[in-house]
């Protein structure tokens, strides 16, 4: 192990009168490199310290969290501020080396032993002089130099890479775009001319409604503004229809009458599921189905609420607004979700799903500016929907799947390039460096 002191040395060279002629330069943080500042109107530059090339500039004050840079070229030479410590590097230490030390988790610890001061801890030249570090020959150094760098290069790219090109969200959000407007299966449309239209669809879910109110399972429901030319987005494909959403399926309101929510009297011994919005705010992590519940409830618990079936998609309107998963399990759901059931069997509530996936910041628009926002079962049954006919519903959901699949994909081989770039610089860090800890 060498003393740092004896392969550095502290540069005090004022800029003097020919200050103005100088760039000035500060230190930055995050990176290895001098940034360049501006300097205050009051400062009296000709007290400013010169900075050569290959010369490093830290902050006394932050140099425990990495402020530090090297004049690495031309660049970022100049002047900077009297209060900053600026020195080099003698023969047998190359810079590039050090400032990857003096960045590192390693170097951070050393420097943190040689800080001094009770309250503001500060690094003066004499505390970094004194930190140890096995310094080796100048081809390992150079060797050490290259890999670092090499990988560092790696992470940068892929995070740079998957950033413009491969940027996830926005891709996603691109594909349910695509999916609403009828694009993505616009060669389906082309393949399959006579399917049944969203208009009919429409008239036999509408049926189907009256049939269920005559048999008193459904309660009747308020009649929904007609959609007006002016309200239409953007054109959707033929055979498709702009509705309500409550013209799409059934919604209904979760049920939890009973006052405190969490009484012990409704959940002792209680083995009915109870469904509530973080659980399924969590279902978007696991293909939009609820596996968790909140708690259970007993018989006292379910006669103050009511029991869903399985396959149920549930729409959060309060806290996580606009959340959406489906029923993995019957379940009861308190009033701060709403239940979404199609009477007509197909794919509508996967679709709708989507949509309200898309659309989730518009209708978190509508929740008004209180502490607790929320909306209610009236604005999302008033919500727009362009809905495709049932047969291209099952269309566009089954290439939404397979287009997420890629991208959840893509999202993991992403993750595994980082951390496994990320794992190697460590390891090559910690071969460099690690002695200077113990």
């Amino acid at each position: 192990m060498a003393r740092l002191g004896d392969f550095i040395r502290e540069e005090r060279c004022a800029a003097g009168a020919d200050a103005e002629n100088f760039r000035l330069v500060g230190v930055s943080n995050e990176h290895g490199l001098v940034a360049s500042l501006r300097a205050s109107a009051a400062d009296d530059l000709s007290r400013y310290q010169r900075v050569e090339r290959n010369w490093f500039v830290y902050n006394p004050m932050r140099v425990n969290v990495g402020s530090i840079g090297l004049a690495a070229d031309d660049r970022n030479t100049g002047i900077t501020s009297p209060d900053y410590v600026v020195f080099s590097c003698r023969d047998g230490l190359d810079p590039r080396f050090l400032l990857h030390f003096l960045k590192s988790d390693y170097g951070l610890e050393a420097i943190a032993r040689n800080c001094s001061g009770a309250v503001r801890k500060r690094l003066y030249f004499s505390g970094l002089a004194n930190i140890e570090l096995e310094i080796p020959e100048m081809e390992r150094q150079r060797s050490l130099i290259a890999r670092i760098e090499h990988i560092q290069q790696a992470i940068r790219f892929i995070r740079e890479e998957n950033s413009d090109r491969h940027e996830l969200p926005n891709l996603k959000q691109a594909i349910l775009q695509e999916a609403i407007e009828g694009k993505l299966t616009a060669k389906w449309r082309v393949a399959h001319p006579k399917v049944e239209s969203a208009c009919e669809l429409l008239r036999r879910i509408q049926a189907e409604k009256v049939r269920l109110i005559a048999a008193k399972e459904l309660r009747p429901e308020k009649p929904l503004p007609k959609i007006t030319p002016e309200e239409i987005p953007f054109e959707i494909p033929k055979g498709w229809e702009w509705c309500r959403f409550g013209n799409a399926g059934i919604f209904q309101r979760g049920k939890s009458k009973h006052r405190p929510r969490n009484d012990s009297r409704l959940f002792a011994g209680g083995n009915i599921p109870f469904v509530q919005t973080g659980d399924v705010a969590r279902s978007k992590y696991n293909g939009f189905k609820i596996e968790t519940c909140t708690g259970y409830y007993n018989e006292v618990g379910l006669a103050q609420s009511r029991l869903w079936p399985a396959g149920t998609m549930c729409i959060t309107i309060a806290a996580n607004i606009a959340e959406t998963g489906f029923l993995t399990f019957p379940a009861c759901i308190p009033d701060s979700v709403v239940a979404f059931i199609s009477p007509i069997e197909g794919r509508t509530p996967e679709f709708v799903r989507m949509f309200i996936e898309l659309t989730r910041t518009m209708i978190q628009e509508f929740a008004p500016a209180t502490a607790q926002k929320n909306i209610n079962l009236e604005i999302i049954t008033e919500l727009m929907l362009p809905l495709p006919p049932l047969a291209e519903q099952a269309a566009i959901v089954e290439r939404v799947e397979a287009l997420m699949e890629t991208c959840r994909s893509l999202g993991a081989e992403i993750e595994h390039s980082r951390t496994h770039a990320a794992h190697l610089l460590q390891a090559v860090l910690k071969e460099a460096f690690a002695r200077a800890s113990e």
